[in-house]
């Protein structure tokens, strides 16, 4: 029997740009209360305005921020129903020539932020007996994806973590997603190469999968749906078929079909460094 949505309290970090944007809209409509987490408070705080949100300060790579944005949305709002685990981020670029702070930078927001915001929002969760976490991987956090390799290894974490935790609760009532879509059309992918047969997605594809997660909660949800039974027949080919097919998909070609110009307001918004390479 799906779940109501209406007056549950939904709390999402990275939730003022993107898909965690689209992801709040679409909570909102069905009634909830939505508290959106970032770094850019003034910017958050905007949109909270225009959506209906809260908005509170939350830099995921601190573990204390992370508690405290937890703790004051329970304490102001209500008990945390469902927390998702959104804010992400991602440098393109040749693995050899990425500087050393890029490389950390991603670990910490797309790793080490899904790691704080389990642990702060599991605790009472699992004293309580209900809740669920929904993690925000990415499909290249199954297949690894040249040009952003980092990137792609942070996302396998967020898959193995989740998988472990995931077994962890077993029997306490609280329930564990991770959303796994192709790439969609935001700030994080602008300028990046489209790959052959593979369509961009829009936020709201990724937030309508998020809600439909919330209502009836299941691990594995790969957007769109059909990329399910194609990723996971990938892992059954030997590796110069599936390498053929990389090939294929052109996914071997992003770094020679990515427009680096588009993408230096994102990573100046993110305060990194871009060191390219050509790909070799």
């Amino acid at each position: 029997m799906p779940q109501a949505i209406k007056n549950k309290v939904v709390a999402i970090t990275g939730g003022s740009r993107g898909i965690g944007r689209a992801t709040a809209e679409a909570f909102i409509r069905e009634g909830a209360t939505v508290v959106i987490g970032a770094r850019d408070l003034d910017h958050a705080a905007r949109v909270a305005a225009e959506i209906g949100a809260l908005a509170y300060p939350l830099d995921v790579t601190d573990p204390a921020s992370t508690r405290q944005f937890c703790d004051r949305v329970e304490a102001e709002c209500g008990e945390i129903d469902i927390f998702v685990n959104n804010a992400g981020e991602m440098i393109v670029g040749s693995f050899e020539d990425e500087t050393d702070d890029n490389t950390a930078h991603q670990v910490g927001v797309n790793v080490l932020g899904t790691i704080n915001g389990m642990k702060a929002a599991l605790g009472p969760m699992r004293a309580r007996g209900r809740g669920h976490i929904i993690n925000m991987a990415s499909a290249v956090g199954m297949v690894g994806l040249p040009g952003c390799a980092t990137y792609s290894a942070a996302k396998h974490g967020v898959v193995g973590l989740s998988e472990a935790v995931r077994a962890e609760l077993r029997g306490s009532g609280v329930d564990l997603s991770i959303v796994l879509p192709i790439p969609a059309r935001t700030e994080l992918t602008s300028g990046v190469g489209k790959g052959r047969f593979v369509p961009l997605l829009t936020p709201r594809n990724i937030a309508d999968a998020v809600l439909r997660t919330a209502r009836r909660p299941r691990y594995n949800v790969f957007v769109p749906a059909w990329t399910n039974p194609v990723t996971r027949s990938l892992f059954l080919l030997p590796q110069p078929w599936r390498d053929a097919v990389g090939r294929l998909l052109k996914a071997d070609q992003l770094l020679r079909t990515t427009d680096f110009r588009a993408r230096t307001g994102y990573e100046a918004r993110l305060n990194v460094s871009a060191a390219r390479g050509t790909g070799r």
